[in-house]
């Protein structure tokens, strides 16, 4: 499918810009390059052993507007990844495609035991229909119910890591979502995933309203086996922000746990333009006596969205100068380890639609001294167009 979509998407380009009048179609995306190393202290050594990673990555978002009611739209990622981690792991091709396709498989790839990959995936396909207060939107998507800043358990359709931030837009789903509009600040919203299962169903209503100076949010439906009831808010304390989330899931197996889980922030914006953003976190499917290194290999979900129960976070970022930003993040959670996650990261713009990004990513533990298991680096080119 994503084969065949790639060359129809530039023979539609090439069609509408013989045209005279103004196109009804729209052509972005961006090229991006990574350089990635990482450090990975090995059990029962004391040494670290480099791996070194390269990726180059594509992205192509088309718009058509056949009228003014109804939008198609068509977004393809297209990947070539090179080094370490491509040459020792087999199923690298299996686990790119589990984290992009959902009902339907719409990706492609290829690797070599040489180290060499190539993925592609068609990420979003959806139509889009807006009639007066009505808005239908089916295929692959992005239902993006959550509120908060860095964690969202009303996000039940298509959970992400905010460690991945590599991937600005975010997994879709295969769903049907229709809303209503009720006012300015309000809004009927219901969404459901495609399943083959029942116990594999995803299916909810969204009631959004506005009271006092906050807006509001309730949900309530089904999450793969699991009946959720859910709801946030979003408003100001003083001249700062205050948004959070809860979400509780209980089983609709005998088999299954109760589990919930709730996030709150504040984030502000001194004069001086230094932005510091704060939350907390609790979920009740984490561990307290994890290792820090779960933090890249645990199981996400909207019922477990950090692999520790309970999580705080602290982010500060400035514009240095005109040109560069600084951002800095640190994650602590309490338990038998102390996990900590520091993330620090410069961008800088090197010229119109072009951007430098130095990353880092490193997780502590504690076991009578602070020690760091794993440390990456990530050196990203991008050019938008």
């Amino acid at each position: 499918m994503v084969k065949l979509f790639i060359p129809l998407l530039f023979a539609s380009v090439t069609l509408f810009s013989q045209e005279d009048k103004a196109p009804n179609w729209d052509l972005r995306g961006y090229l991006k390059s990574m350089q990635t190393t990482y450090f990975v202290k090995l059990p029962l050594s004391s040494e670290s052993t480099m791996f070194n990673d390269q990726l180059l990555h594509n992205r192509l978002n088309f718009r058509w507007f056949p009228s003014e009611n109804f939008t198609l739209t068509a977004e393809v990622r297209n990947r070539i990844f090179w080094g370490d981690q491509v040459r020792f792991d087999p199923g690298f091709i299996k686990n790119a495609n589990e984290g992009s396709d959902d009902f339907f498989d719409w990706s492609a790839g290829y690797r070599n035991k040489k180290g060499y990959a190539l993925h592609t995936t068609l990420d979003r396909f959806y139509g889009e229909y807006k009639v007066g207060l009505w808005e239908v939107r089916l295929g692959r998507q992005r239902v993006n119910w959550g509120i908060g800043t860095t964690w969202n358990p009303n996000d039940i359709f298509n959970t992400f890591s905010f460690t991945d931030f590599d991937y600005e837009e975010r997994p879709g789903s295969d769903a049907l979502r229709v809303q209503r509009y009720t006012g300015v600040a309000s809004s009927v919203e219901v969404a459901v995933k495609a399943f083959r299962h029942w116990d594999e169903a995803t299916g909810a209503i969204l009631a959004k309203f506005h009271t006092g100076s906050y807006d509001w949010q309730v949900l309530a439906g089904v999450a793969e086996n699991f009946g959720v009831l859910g709801g946030g808010w979003a408003g100001n304390l003083g001249d700062a922000s205050f948004k959070g989330e809860a979400a509780f899931f209980t089983p609709l197996s005998d088999s299954l746990d109760n589990s919930y889980a709730m996030t709150a922030g504040i984030d502000y914006t001194f004069s001086n333009q230094i932005y510091l953003n704060a939350g907390l976190l609790f979920n009740s499917k984490g561990s307290t006596d994890s290792g820090a290194e779960d933090l890249f290999t645990f199981e996400l979900s909207a019922r477990n969205l950090y692999p520790y129960r309970y999580a705080a976070l602290l982010q500060v970022a400035y514009p240095l100068t005109p040109l560069l930003n600084g951002n800095f993040v640190a994650v602590y959670s309490p338990g038998s380890a102390n996990a900590l996650f520091v993330n620090p990261a410069l961008t800088y713009s090197l010229a119109p639609n072009w951007d430098l990004d130095v990353v880092a990513q490193v997780i502590f533990q504690k076991d009578g001294k602070y020690e760091s298991p794993v440390q990456a680096g990530f050196l990203r080119v991008k050019w938008s167009f």
